[in-house]
């Protein structure tokens, strides 16, 4: 049974950085098809979900244009770990930041995504 759990979030202040940290448990990588993403997602109240960063095996991170240049992403592959390191943020970074495994980093609404874990909430106070 394959188990996604996120953890680093919390309170700070604009200009402030954070470390998120998600572990996935049980999982296998598909040797076969490129549906090995692990991918970070938010979502505030009110707004829809936000594709964040994602990082595959071997082909490098992406990222959304919003978060480019202060968010970096990197994976411990044989933890299963993926990391989300926050610098400068600003309060509209505050949201659930959500982890999903196991889907194609190119899918930024998440329906290619099996496994998700409850998420961690960031807040970014001015």
């Amino acid at each position: 049974q394959v188990q996604v759990a996120e953890s680093g979030g919390g309170s700070v202040q604009a200009g402030g950085s954070l470390r998120l940290t998600c572990t996935v448990s049980g999982y296998t990588p598909n040797p076969v098809y490129s549906s090995n993403c692990f991918k970070w997602f938010r979502q505030a109240p009110g707004k829809e979900r936000e594709a964040v960063a994602a990082i595959d095996n071997g082909r490098g991170a992406s990222y959304s244009d919003s978060v480019k240049g202060r968010f970096s992403v990197s994976k411990d592959s044989a933890k299963n770990t993926l990391y989300l390191q926050m610098d400068n943020l600003t309060p509209e970074d505050s949201a659930m930041y959500v982890c999903a495994a196991g889907g194609y980093c190119y899918d930024d609404g998440g329906a290619s995504f099996d496994y998700w874990g409850h998420g961690t909430q960031v807040t970014v106070s001015s």
